[in-house]
Protein backbone atom coordinates (compact mmCIF):
# COMPACT_ATOMS: atom_id res chain seq x y z
CA UNK A 1 0.00 0.00 0.00
CA UNK A 2 1.17 3.34 -0.91
CA UNK A 3 1.68 5.53 2.89
CA UNK A 4 0.76 9.03 0.94
CA UNK A 5 -2.38 7.76 -0.16
CA UNK A 6 -3.39 8.23 3.16
CA UNK A 7 -1.33 11.58 3.50
CA UNK A 8 -3.49 15.32 3.36
CA UNK A 9 -2.72 17.44 0.61
CA UNK A 10 -0.14 19.65 2.13
CA UNK A 11 1.42 16.22 3.68
CA UNK A 12 1.81 14.69 0.30
CA UNK A 13 3.72 18.26 -1.18
CA UNK A 14 6.13 18.03 2.20
CA UNK A 15 7.70 14.80 0.82
CA UNK A 16 8.87 17.14 -1.67
CA UNK A 17 12.08 18.57 -0.88
CA UNK A 18 11.22 21.89 -2.07
CA UNK A 19 8.12 22.33 -0.49
CA UNK A 20 9.35 20.60 2.91
CA UNK A 21 11.63 23.84 3.02
CA UNK A 22 9.20 26.47 2.23
CA UNK A 23 7.02 25.15 4.88
CA UNK A 24 9.66 25.11 6.82
CA UNK A 25 10.57 28.62 6.12
CA UNK A 26 7.37 29.59 6.83
CA UNK A 27 6.59 27.44 10.09
CA UNK A 28 10.05 29.14 11.71
CA UNK A 29 8.78 32.45 11.48
CA UNK A 30 5.17 31.70 12.62
CA UNK A 31 7.18 30.10 15.96
CA UNK A 32 9.21 33.29 15.87
CA UNK A 33 6.25 35.84 15.66
CA UNK A 34 4.61 33.61 18.39
CA UNK A 35 6.87 34.15 20.52
CA UNK A 36 7.47 37.98 20.30
CA UNK A 37 3.66 38.40 20.78
CA UNK A 38 3.86 36.29 23.83
CA UNK A 39 6.82 38.33 24.96
CA UNK A 40 4.75 41.23 24.49
CA UNK A 41 1.51 39.73 26.32
CA UNK A 42 -0.65 39.76 22.87
CA UNK A 43 -1.47 36.79 22.35
CA UNK A 44 -5.52 36.19 22.60
CA UNK A 45 -6.65 34.20 25.64
CA UNK A 46 -3.33 34.17 27.36
CA UNK A 47 -4.35 32.94 30.61
CA UNK A 48 -2.92 33.79 34.44
CA UNK A 49 -0.01 31.04 35.40
CA UNK A 50 -1.40 30.17 39.09
CA UNK A 51 0.31 27.99 41.34
CA UNK A 52 -2.57 26.46 43.18
CA UNK A 53 -0.62 26.27 46.54
CA UNK A 54 -0.57 30.36 46.53
CA UNK A 55 -3.29 31.25 44.34
CA UNK A 56 -3.40 34.72 45.86
CA UNK A 57 -0.24 35.53 44.69
CA UNK A 58 0.52 39.02 42.89
CA UNK A 59 0.61 38.56 39.19
CA UNK A 60 1.78 40.49 36.48
CA UNK A 61 -0.46 42.20 34.58
CA UNK A 62 -0.79 42.58 30.82
CA UNK A 63 0.90 45.93 30.49
CA UNK A 64 1.70 48.34 33.28
CA UNK A 65 -1.38 49.94 34.82
CA UNK A 66 -2.64 52.81 35.49
CA UNK A 67 -4.31 51.69 38.69
CA UNK A 68 -3.03 49.05 40.99
CA UNK A 69 -6.51 48.99 42.63
CA UNK A 70 -10.23 49.68 42.18
CA UNK A 71 -13.09 51.13 44.41
CA UNK A 72 -17.10 50.40 42.48
CA UNK A 73 -19.53 52.38 44.32
CA UNK A 74 -22.89 50.34 43.20
CA UNK A 75 -25.84 52.43 43.48
CA UNK A 76 -28.39 49.40 43.39
CA UNK A 77 -32.12 49.91 42.42
CA UNK A 78 -31.35 52.01 39.30
CA UNK A 79 -30.26 56.09 40.30
CA UNK A 80 -32.76 58.06 37.50
CA UNK A 81 -29.86 60.17 35.88
CA UNK A 82 -32.61 63.22 35.31
CA UNK A 83 -32.14 63.87 39.34
CA UNK A 84 -28.00 63.69 39.11
CA UNK A 85 -25.66 63.81 37.04
CA UNK A 86 -27.66 64.63 33.30
CA UNK A 87 -29.07 67.88 33.16
CA UNK A 88 -31.85 68.25 30.81
CA UNK A 89 -33.30 72.04 30.18
CA UNK A 90 -35.66 70.74 27.39
CA UNK A 91 -37.30 68.54 30.39
CA UNK A 92 -38.10 71.69 32.28
CA UNK A 93 -39.42 73.28 29.42
CA UNK A 94 -41.65 70.37 28.47
CA UNK A 95 -42.47 69.71 32.03
CA UNK A 96 -46.33 68.16 31.92
CA UNK A 97 -46.50 67.60 28.56
CA UNK A 98 -46.72 63.73 26.95
CA UNK A 99 -43.85 63.22 24.78
CA UNK A 100 -44.41 63.47 21.28
CA UNK A 101 -44.04 59.54 19.72
CA UNK A 102 -43.15 58.17 23.01
CA UNK A 103 -44.29 54.59 24.32
CA UNK A 104 -47.73 54.76 25.91
CA UNK A 105 -46.40 51.93 28.13
CA UNK A 106 -43.22 51.27 29.92
CA UNK A 107 -42.04 48.42 32.06
CA UNK A 108 -44.72 49.10 34.64
CA UNK A 109 -47.30 50.63 32.71
CA UNK A 110 -48.79 53.27 31.03
CA UNK A 111 -46.59 56.63 30.61
CA UNK A 112 -47.68 59.59 32.17
CA UNK A 113 -46.42 63.45 31.05
CA UNK A 114 -43.21 64.34 30.86
CA UNK A 115 -42.01 65.49 34.62
CA UNK A 116 -38.60 67.57 34.77
CA UNK A 117 -35.94 66.89 37.13
CA UNK A 118 -37.17 67.16 40.77
CA UNK A 119 -33.82 69.29 41.95
CA UNK A 120 -32.05 72.05 40.65
CA UNK A 121 -29.05 71.65 38.65
CA UNK A 122 -26.26 74.00 39.50
CA UNK A 123 -22.54 74.74 37.86
CA UNK A 124 -19.73 73.19 39.96
CA UNK A 125 -16.08 73.32 40.06
CA UNK A 126 -13.78 74.84 37.47
CA UNK A 127 -15.24 72.74 34.95
CA UNK A 128 -18.66 74.31 35.47
CA UNK A 129 -20.42 70.94 35.50
CA UNK A 130 -24.21 70.82 36.25
CA UNK A 131 -25.08 68.63 38.84
CA UNK A 132 -28.14 68.13 40.68
CA UNK A 133 -28.80 69.88 44.37
CA UNK A 134 -29.65 65.49 45.89
CA UNK A 135 -25.85 65.63 46.10
CA UNK A 136 -24.04 68.60 47.02
CA UNK A 137 -21.16 66.54 48.43
CA UNK A 138 -20.48 64.47 45.66
CA UNK A 139 -20.96 67.58 43.14
CA UNK A 140 -17.45 69.34 44.62
CA UNK A 141 -16.04 66.12 43.06
CA UNK A 142 -16.67 67.60 39.58
CA UNK A 143 -13.52 68.32 38.38
CA UNK A 144 -12.08 65.54 39.88
CA UNK A 145 -14.60 63.27 37.82
CA UNK A 146 -15.14 61.62 34.16
CA UNK A 147 -18.94 61.40 33.76
CA UNK A 148 -19.91 59.11 30.46
CA UNK A 149 -23.88 59.73 29.59
CA UNK A 150 -24.06 57.39 27.18
CA UNK A 151 -24.33 53.96 28.96
CA UNK A 152 -27.37 51.47 27.81
CA UNK A 153 -28.02 47.59 29.48
CA UNK A 154 -29.69 45.18 27.76
CA UNK A 155 -32.23 44.46 30.36
CA UNK A 156 -34.44 46.63 32.14
CA UNK A 157 -35.28 44.56 35.42
CA UNK A 158 -33.10 44.84 38.42
CA UNK A 159 -31.75 41.44 39.16
CA UNK A 160 -30.41 40.62 35.71
CA UNK A 161 -29.51 44.66 35.29
CA UNK A 162 -27.13 44.01 38.54
CA UNK A 163 -25.89 40.58 36.86
CA UNK A 164 -25.35 42.23 33.59
CA UNK A 165 -23.36 45.34 35.14
CA UNK A 166 -21.21 42.87 37.78
CA UNK A 167 -20.84 40.17 35.51
CA UNK A 168 -21.25 41.19 31.88
CA UNK A 169 -24.12 38.68 31.50
CA UNK A 170 -27.61 38.76 32.06
CA UNK A 171 -28.30 35.09 33.15
CA UNK A 172 -26.97 34.10 36.06
CA UNK A 173 -24.04 31.72 36.59
CA UNK A 174 -21.32 34.28 35.34
CA UNK A 175 -18.13 35.36 37.05
CA UNK A 176 -18.09 38.56 38.82
CA UNK A 177 -15.71 41.63 37.25
CA UNK A 178 -14.11 41.19 41.15
CA UNK A 179 -13.38 37.82 40.45
CA UNK A 180 -12.32 38.56 37.03
CA UNK A 181 -9.41 41.10 38.44
CA UNK A 182 -8.82 38.59 41.49
CA UNK A 183 -8.04 35.51 39.53
CA UNK A 184 -5.94 37.63 37.24
CA UNK A 185 -3.89 40.24 39.37
CA UNK A 186 -3.88 37.96 42.55
CA UNK A 187 -3.71 40.28 45.83
CA UNK A 188 -1.10 42.75 47.49
CA UNK A 189 -1.67 42.02 50.44
CA UNK A 190 -1.65 38.13 51.58
CA UNK A 191 -3.70 38.60 54.89
CA UNK A 192 -6.37 39.44 53.58
CA UNK A 193 -8.57 38.32 50.36
CA UNK A 194 -8.05 40.00 46.77
CA UNK A 195 -11.61 40.99 46.24
CA UNK A 196 -14.13 42.06 49.16
CA UNK A 197 -17.88 42.95 49.02
CA UNK A 198 -19.48 45.46 51.35
CA UNK A 199 -23.02 45.01 51.31
CA UNK A 200 -25.54 47.90 51.86
CA UNK A 201 -26.64 48.49 56.15
CA UNK A 202 -29.79 47.94 54.72
CA UNK A 203 -29.73 44.50 52.85
CA UNK A 204 -28.19 42.57 49.88
CA UNK A 205 -28.71 43.63 46.30
CA UNK A 206 -31.37 42.31 44.06
CA UNK A 207 -28.96 39.84 42.52
CA UNK A 208 -27.04 38.86 46.02
CA UNK A 209 -24.30 36.64 45.83
CA UNK A 210 -24.18 37.08 41.95
CA UNK A 211 -23.06 40.69 42.28
CA UNK A 212 -19.49 38.87 43.71
CA UNK A 213 -19.56 35.37 42.80
CA UNK A 214 -16.99 33.33 40.86
CA UNK A 215 -19.65 31.72 38.55
CA UNK A 216 -17.26 29.42 37.05
CA UNK A 217 -13.93 30.72 37.87
CA UNK A 218 -12.31 28.76 40.40
CA UNK A 219 -14.07 29.01 44.13
CA UNK A 220 -11.14 31.34 45.69
CA UNK A 221 -11.55 34.03 43.54
CA UNK A 222 -15.10 35.07 44.85
CA UNK A 223 -15.49 38.17 46.62
CA UNK A 224 -15.82 37.96 50.68
CA UNK A 225 -18.62 39.80 52.04
CA UNK A 226 -18.26 41.83 54.87
CA UNK A 227 -19.38 45.24 56.40
CA UNK A 228 -19.17 47.42 59.42
CA UNK A 229 -21.86 46.36 61.23
CA UNK A 230 -21.96 42.73 59.92
CA UNK A 231 -18.21 41.50 60.25
CA UNK A 232 -17.38 38.21 59.32
CA UNK A 233 -18.42 35.05 60.85
CA UNK A 234 -16.81 32.43 62.81
CA UNK A 235 -13.50 34.26 63.08
CA UNK A 236 -12.88 33.03 66.77
CA UNK A 237 -12.48 29.91 68.39
CA UNK A 238 -15.79 28.15 70.44
CA UNK A 239 -16.40 29.41 73.36
CA UNK A 240 -13.90 28.38 76.02
CA UNK A 241 -11.30 27.03 73.97
CA UNK A 242 -8.25 28.45 75.56
CA UNK A 243 -6.38 30.50 72.57
CA UNK A 244 -2.90 28.14 72.90
CA UNK A 245 -4.83 24.95 72.23
CA UNK A 246 -6.70 26.53 69.49
CA UNK A 247 -3.40 27.57 68.28
CA UNK A 248 -1.95 23.77 68.62
CA UNK A 249 -5.23 22.11 66.54
CA UNK A 250 -4.52 24.80 63.70
CA UNK A 251 -0.80 23.82 63.80
CA UNK A 252 -1.30 20.09 63.83
CA UNK A 253 -4.23 20.50 61.16
CA UNK A 254 -1.79 22.59 59.22
CA UNK A 255 1.11 19.86 59.51
CA UNK A 256 -1.50 16.82 58.28
CA UNK A 257 -2.27 19.26 55.41
CA UNK A 258 1.16 19.34 54.34
CA UNK A 259 1.50 15.34 54.54
CA UNK A 260 -1.21 14.66 52.80
CA UNK A 261 -0.53 17.12 49.84
CA UNK A 262 3.27 15.51 49.95
CA UNK A 263 1.46 12.03 49.17
CA UNK A 264 -0.57 13.78 46.54
CA UNK A 265 1.55 16.90 44.81
CA UNK A 266 -0.70 16.84 41.67
CA UNK A 267 -3.82 17.70 43.48
CA UNK A 268 -4.11 21.08 42.57
CA UNK A 269 -7.72 21.19 44.30
CA UNK A 270 -6.46 19.59 47.58
CA UNK A 271 -3.79 22.48 47.34
CA UNK A 272 -6.12 25.41 46.70
CA UNK A 273 -8.29 23.68 49.70
CA UNK A 274 -4.83 24.24 51.95
CA UNK A 275 -4.59 27.71 51.10
CA UNK A 276 -8.19 28.93 51.06
CA UNK A 277 -8.02 27.62 54.70
CA UNK A 278 -4.52 29.23 55.32
CA UNK A 279 -5.75 32.73 54.27
CA UNK A 280 -8.94 32.00 56.59
CA UNK A 281 -6.49 31.52 59.68
CA UNK A 282 -4.39 34.80 58.97
CA UNK A 283 -7.52 36.72 58.13
CA UNK A 284 -8.64 35.49 61.75
CA UNK A 285 -5.81 38.04 62.96
CA UNK A 286 -5.97 40.76 60.07
CA UNK A 287 -9.64 41.32 59.76
CA UNK A 288 -10.63 42.37 63.24
CA UNK A 289 -7.62 44.44 63.13
CA UNK A 290 -8.88 46.50 59.89
CA UNK A 291 -12.82 46.33 61.14
CA UNK A 292 -11.87 48.37 64.25
CA UNK A 293 -12.79 51.91 63.65
CA UNK A 294 -12.33 53.16 67.32
CA UNK A 295 -9.04 54.03 65.92
CA UNK A 296 -10.20 56.47 63.45
CA UNK A 297 -10.05 60.16 64.74
CA UNK A 298 -13.08 62.47 65.67
CA UNK A 299 -12.65 64.39 63.14
CA UNK A 300 -12.51 62.09 60.40
CA UNK A 301 -15.63 59.97 61.61
CA UNK A 302 -17.22 63.49 61.42
CA UNK A 303 -15.95 63.84 58.00
CA UNK A 304 -17.56 60.62 56.80
CA UNK A 305 -20.88 61.28 58.92
CA UNK A 306 -20.38 58.24 60.92
CA UNK A 307 -21.02 60.43 63.78
CA UNK A 308 -24.35 61.36 63.11
CA UNK A 309 -26.81 60.15 65.87
CA UNK A 310 -29.89 61.34 63.54
CA UNK A 311 -29.69 58.71 60.70
CA UNK A 312 -28.16 55.81 62.03
CA UNK A 313 -28.43 54.36 58.25
CA UNK A 314 -26.05 57.13 57.03
CA UNK A 315 -23.60 56.50 59.99
CA UNK A 316 -23.40 52.93 58.94
CA UNK A 317 -22.83 53.66 55.34
CA UNK A 318 -20.06 56.21 56.15
CA UNK A 319 -18.66 53.24 58.57
CA UNK A 320 -18.66 51.13 54.97
CA UNK A 321 -17.12 53.46 53.39
CA UNK A 322 -14.39 53.95 55.85
CA UNK A 323 -13.74 50.06 56.18
CA UNK A 324 -13.49 50.20 52.24
CA UNK A 325 -10.73 53.02 52.12
CA UNK A 326 -8.88 50.62 55.17
CA UNK A 327 -9.33 47.84 52.67
CA UNK A 328 -7.68 49.69 49.74
CA UNK A 329 -5.01 51.22 51.92
CA UNK A 330 -3.95 47.58 53.30
CA UNK A 331 -3.69 46.32 49.15
CA UNK A 332 -7.12 44.66 48.96
CA UNK A 333 -7.40 44.55 44.63
CA UNK A 334 -10.83 45.03 44.62
CA UNK A 335 -13.48 46.56 46.78
CA UNK A 336 -17.49 46.49 45.70
CA UNK A 337 -19.00 49.26 48.17
CA UNK A 338 -22.96 48.95 47.65
CA UNK A 339 -25.53 51.72 48.27
CA UNK A 340 -29.39 50.26 48.62
CA UNK A 341 -30.76 46.32 48.94
CA UNK A 342 -33.07 44.92 47.17
CA UNK A 343 -36.47 45.65 45.41
CA UNK A 344 -38.78 46.67 48.40
CA UNK A 345 -41.45 49.57 46.60
CA UNK A 346 -38.11 52.32 46.56
CA UNK A 347 -38.18 51.94 49.87
CA UNK A 348 -34.37 50.53 50.36
CA UNK A 349 -33.03 51.59 47.14
CA UNK A 350 -33.13 53.76 44.30
CA UNK A 351 -35.79 52.02 42.28
CA UNK A 352 -38.42 55.32 42.56
CA UNK A 353 -41.14 54.46 41.01
CA UNK A 354 -44.03 56.41 42.78
CA UNK A 355 -42.66 58.58 44.96
CA UNK A 356 -39.67 59.43 43.77
CA UNK A 357 -38.80 63.00 45.63
CA UNK A 358 -39.70 61.46 49.39
CA UNK A 359 -37.84 58.78 48.42
CA UNK A 360 -34.63 59.94 46.79
CA UNK A 361 -34.67 62.43 50.13
CA UNK A 362 -33.68 59.49 52.16
CA UNK A 363 -31.52 57.59 50.11
CA UNK A 364 -29.39 60.64 49.04
CA UNK A 365 -28.79 61.55 52.50
CA UNK A 366 -27.24 58.09 53.41
CA UNK A 367 -25.04 58.45 50.00
CA UNK A 368 -23.66 61.93 49.47
CA UNK A 369 -21.54 63.04 52.28
CA UNK A 370 -19.98 58.59 53.30
CA UNK A 371 -19.57 58.69 49.76
CA UNK A 372 -17.40 62.29 48.60
CA UNK A 373 -15.92 61.41 52.07
CA UNK A 374 -14.22 58.52 50.66
CA UNK A 375 -12.89 59.57 47.49
CA UNK A 376 -11.49 63.18 49.35
CA UNK A 377 -10.06 61.15 51.85
CA UNK A 378 -8.23 59.03 49.15
CA UNK A 379 -6.82 61.72 47.33
CA UNK A 380 -6.01 63.27 50.80
CA UNK A 381 -3.67 60.35 50.97
CA UNK A 382 -2.31 59.75 47.96
CA UNK A 383 -4.14 56.32 47.14
CA UNK A 384 -6.12 58.07 44.62
CA UNK A 385 -3.05 58.15 41.97
CA UNK A 386 -3.29 54.22 41.51
CA UNK A 387 -6.98 53.88 42.46
CA UNK A 388 -9.53 53.77 40.11
CA UNK A 389 -12.56 54.77 41.84
CA UNK A 390 -16.14 54.03 39.70
CA UNK A 391 -19.59 55.03 40.54
CA UNK A 392 -22.34 52.82 38.61
CA UNK A 393 -26.40 51.97 39.03
CA UNK A 394 -27.72 48.93 36.76
CA UNK A 395 -29.26 51.39 34.36
CA UNK A 396 -31.56 54.84 34.26
CA UNK A 397 -35.07 56.38 34.69
CA UNK A 398 -37.45 57.76 32.09
CA UNK A 399 -38.29 61.04 31.02
CA UNK A 400 -42.03 60.86 31.94
CA UNK A 401 -43.62 59.82 34.96
CA UNK A 402 -45.43 56.89 35.04
CA UNK A 403 -49.43 57.08 35.24
CA UNK A 404 -51.15 58.35 38.01
CA UNK A 405 -47.52 57.98 40.23
CA UNK A 406 -44.67 60.56 41.25
CA UNK A 407 -41.92 58.78 40.17
CA UNK A 408 -40.21 57.01 36.60
CA UNK A 409 -39.97 53.91 35.43
CA UNK A 410 -36.72 52.05 34.09
CA UNK A 411 -34.68 53.09 31.30
CA UNK A 412 -31.72 50.90 29.74
CA UNK A 413 -31.42 52.80 27.12
CA UNK A 414 -29.30 55.86 28.31
CA UNK A 415 -27.83 56.67 31.47
CA UNK A 416 -24.87 57.53 33.33
CA UNK A 417 -21.77 56.21 35.33
CA UNK A 418 -18.13 57.90 36.49
CA UNK A 419 -14.76 57.71 36.64
CA UNK A 420 -12.19 58.84 38.85
CA UNK A 421 -8.60 58.41 40.41
CA UNK A 422 -5.95 56.69 38.52
CA UNK A 423 -5.88 57.19 34.53
CA UNK A 424 -9.02 58.80 34.15
CA UNK A 425 -9.00 62.75 32.66
CA UNK A 426 -10.66 65.35 35.07
CA UNK A 427 -13.80 67.38 34.91
CA UNK A 428 -14.66 65.70 31.83
CA UNK A 429 -17.98 64.50 30.60
CA UNK A 430 -18.37 61.85 27.01
CA UNK A 431 -21.08 61.00 25.36
CA UNK A 432 -24.78 62.08 25.39
CA UNK A 433 -28.34 61.05 25.37
CA UNK A 434 -30.99 63.68 24.08
CA UNK A 435 -32.49 66.47 24.79
CA UNK A 436 -35.48 64.85 27.27
CA UNK A 437 -32.54 62.09 28.22
CA UNK A 438 -34.52 59.11 26.86
CA UNK A 439 -31.91 57.88 25.13
CA UNK A 440 -28.30 57.63 24.14
CA UNK A 441 -27.49 59.40 21.03
CA UNK A 442 -24.06 60.49 20.94
CA UNK A 443 -20.80 58.10 21.63
CA UNK A 444 -23.42 55.13 22.83
CA UNK A 445 -21.75 52.37 24.66
CA UNK A 446 -22.70 49.40 26.37
CA UNK A 447 -21.36 47.98 29.95
CA UNK A 448 -19.59 45.89 27.75
CA UNK A 449 -17.48 48.57 27.12
CA UNK A 450 -17.08 50.50 31.04
CA UNK A 451 -16.10 46.79 32.08
CA UNK A 452 -13.37 46.96 29.04
CA UNK A 453 -12.21 50.51 30.80
CA UNK A 454 -11.64 49.33 33.97
CA UNK A 455 -10.11 46.54 32.80
CA UNK A 456 -8.01 48.57 30.81
CA UNK A 457 -6.80 50.70 33.44
CA UNK A 458 -6.22 47.66 35.81
CA UNK A 459 -3.38 46.59 33.20
CA UNK A 460 -5.80 43.86 31.44
CA UNK A 461 -6.42 43.38 27.84
CA UNK A 462 -10.29 42.24 28.04
CA UNK A 463 -9.97 39.88 25.01
CA UNK A 464 -7.38 38.43 26.18
CA UNK A 465 -8.54 37.70 29.96
CA UNK A 466 -10.19 34.42 29.14
CA UNK A 467 -11.12 30.86 30.68
CA UNK A 468 -12.29 28.29 28.84
CA UNK A 469 -15.82 26.95 30.32
CA UNK A 470 -17.95 24.14 28.77
CA UNK A 471 -15.69 23.89 25.62
CA UNK A 472 -16.06 28.15 25.10
CA UNK A 473 -13.43 30.97 26.30
CA UNK A 474 -15.17 32.80 28.51
CA UNK A 475 -14.69 36.58 29.06
CA UNK A 476 -15.84 39.09 31.36
CA UNK A 477 -17.05 41.50 28.11
CA UNK A 478 -18.14 38.23 26.44
CA UNK A 479 -17.50 38.91 22.42
CA UNK A 480 -17.91 42.67 22.70
CA UNK A 481 -16.40 45.74 24.53
CA UNK A 482 -14.15 48.88 23.43
CA UNK A 483 -12.10 50.68 25.76
CA UNK A 484 -13.80 53.94 26.14
CA UNK A 485 -9.88 55.80 25.10
CA UNK A 486 -11.79 59.37 25.73
CA UNK A 487 -11.84 59.42 29.40
CA UNK A 488 -8.49 58.38 29.71
CA UNK A 489 -5.52 60.54 30.99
Amino acid sequence: MNRAENLSVTGRHLLDRRGFLAHTATGLGAIALTHLLGREGLLAGERPVIDPTRPYAPRRPHFPPKASRALVIFCAGAVSQLETWDYKPALIRHDGQPLAGGPAVTFQGPAGNLARPQYEFRPRGRSGKMISDLVPHLAQLADEVSFIHSLTSKTNTHGPGENFLSTGFVPDGFPSIGAWVSYALGSENQDLPAFVAIPDPRGVPQASVNNWGPGFLPAEFQGTPFSAKEPLRHLTSPLGTPPASDRAARELLQRMNRHHLERHPGDGSLAARIASYELAARMQLSVPEISDLSTEPAHLLKMYGADDTRNPTKAAFARNCILARRLLERGVRFVQLFNGAYASGGELNWDGHNKLREQYDVHAAILDQPAAALVCDLRQRGLLEDTLVVWCTEFGRMPMFQKGSQGRDHNPDGFTCWLAGAGVKRGFSHGATDELGRQAVENILSIHDLNATILHLLGLHHEQLTFEHNGIERRLTDVHGTVIREVLA
